[in-house]
């Protein structure tokens, strides 16, 4: 049998598995059970692929290629969204205050949840590296780098090269903003959030001086507001089978190889993560919120986060769980869900950095075990997760700026790149998790939280598909 009439008898089978979940859909399954599904399926095909045709044949390449037009088409279709969302939403937060006075308090308390959470997230990581005895990095003695790998880790130093922190940070206002809004540059996202924050300020002055501006103002954000969420229920619709092409492209592609050669650093990695979690859950019982009700709730935008590695892309369903199942009001939604995609990750831009730190500081004579080294690093993981991309791989520049200011050889990095993939997954899911307990917190810190909404437990996303 040729190559080519097996891809079509594979992408034959996916086609009906397409089909299978647009039946269920229509059928009216559960949102979530139908986004589980999709996911367990997709796992299952991938991983039959690979086994059968290895994870980087010709077979494998081609259907997961063609296969890609269904996930990697539904991602784009978000992303395509993500700048003008940021934008309408942050802008509609400040015309949506009924009390200036709380602006200070929901901003502060967005803020600090987001660096505190990172923080402790940096330490969590070192802990781990720590338990699991990875420092040194002899845990990758015998393993190349693959040539993609190394190419991949020298073309994100070019991007950064001579950056310092200070200048990275001058990086992050912006310069055109049109361009920032096309998304041109690798700061984009955050140039985005801080224009629309200023735009926002503008507005309430405006709103003190010229009342009746402000307020045709505040109808034309409303308007283009109803429009991008209209969109933006267009697209949710589509979960299920982005999840399943997406998830399916993982398993096939991810080596299992490498998977097992470096198993040691992903268990690490997913412990560290775990803990991560853990925190958020404490946090959660602290402000007297059911963390099994909030995870029932949060879990369609953790699962889609998961598959996808995209925080900016999980950017349409994290607001929507946030007003709509959660009972956050819509301006202290966006303000979390904006910030959250450009400050403070606190898997991309707190774990990991502070992992891959710790693991590599011993080639270089560095004690990590002093609390000096603990303490600068933390500091510097948390300034440097300012500007953090919401994309996949937003992870590797966060980690190459916090290598670079410590000044630490990048070389191991090419080799721990390889199972990336399977780490970024469960750290996009944390990333998204932080931003949305940052809206609930901030809610409840000036007592705007819908506390009906919130414990209602028929009141989930799945509903409002």
């Amino acid at each position: 049998m040729t190559n080519n009439i097996i891809i079509i008898i594979l992408l034959a089978i996916a086609a009906i598995i397409l089909g299978v979940i647009a039946y269920l859909h229509r059928k009216g399954i559960g949102f979530t059970k139908l986004v589980f599904g999709s996911l367990v399926v997709g796992i299952a095909f991938g991983l039959v692929l690979q086994l059968l045709y290895g994870n980087d044949s010709a077979i494998t390449t081609s259907t997961i290629n063609w296969l890609s037009i269904v996930g990697s088409g539904y991602v784009a279709l978000l992303q395509t969204l993500i700048t003008p969302l940021i934008a309408v939403s942050l802008i509609g937060a400040f015309t949506r205050l009924s009390d200036v006075a709380n602006l200070r308090k929901i901003g502060v308390t967005v803020l600090a949840t987001l660096l505190i959470t990172t923080a402790i997230a940096a330490l969590l990581g070192v802990l781990s590296v720590f338990a699991f005895h990875l420092q040194g990095a002899h845990f990758v003695a015998g393993t190349s780098a693959d040539a993609a790998n190394v190419a991949a880790i020298k073309e994100h130093q070019t991007a950064l090269k001579g950056i310092t922190l200070p200048q990275q940070i001058i990086s992050f206002f912006p310069t055109n903003i049109f361009a920032d809004l096309a998304g041109t540059r690798a700061t984009s996202t955050i140039a985005v959030v801080i224009f629309s924050a200023i735009t926002g300020v503008a507005y309430l002055g405006l709103r003190k001086t010229e009342p009746d501006i402000a307020n045709q103002v505040a109808k034309g954000i409303n308007v283009l507001d109803r429009l991008v969420h209209g969109i933006i229920k267009l697209i949710l619709a589509l979960t299920p089978y982005g999840i399943f092409a997406l998830i399916a492209k993982a398993a096939a592609t991810d080596s299992i190889k490498s998977i097992a050669q470096l198993g040691i650093f992903i268990v690490a990695a997913y412990v560290a993560l775990i803990a991560v979690l853990l925190v958020h859950t404490i946090i959660l019982l602290a402000n007297h919120v059911n963390p099994i009700l909030y995870y029932q709730k949060v879990w369609p935008a953790l699962i889609f986060a998961f598959t996808s590695r995209t925080s900016a892309g999980t950017l349409p369903l994290n607001l929507k769980i946030q007003t709509e199942s959660l009972g956050i009001n819509t301006a202290i939604a966006n303000f979390a869900g904006s910030f959250g995609l450009t400050i403070g990750q606190n898997g991309c831009a707190g774990v990991y950095p502070a992992m891959i730190a710790t693991i590599i500081a011993p080639t270089v004579g560095i004690n990590v075990f002093t609390p000096q080294y603990i303490i600068s690093l933390i500091a510097i993981v948390t300034l440097s997760s300012f500007g953090s991309a919401g994309v996949g791989g937003g992870a590797t520049f966060s980690t190459l700026m916090v290598l670079g200011t410590l000044n630490l050889p990048v070389g191991i990095m090419a080799v721990i790149i390889a199972i990336d993939p399977i780490v970024d997954m469960a750290r996009t899911a944390v990333n998204v998790n932080d931003s949305i307990l940052a809206g609930l917190i901030a809610a409840k810190a000036t007592k705007s939280l819908d506390e009906k909404m919130l414990n209602d437990e028929g009141n989930v996303v799945a509903n409002t598909l």
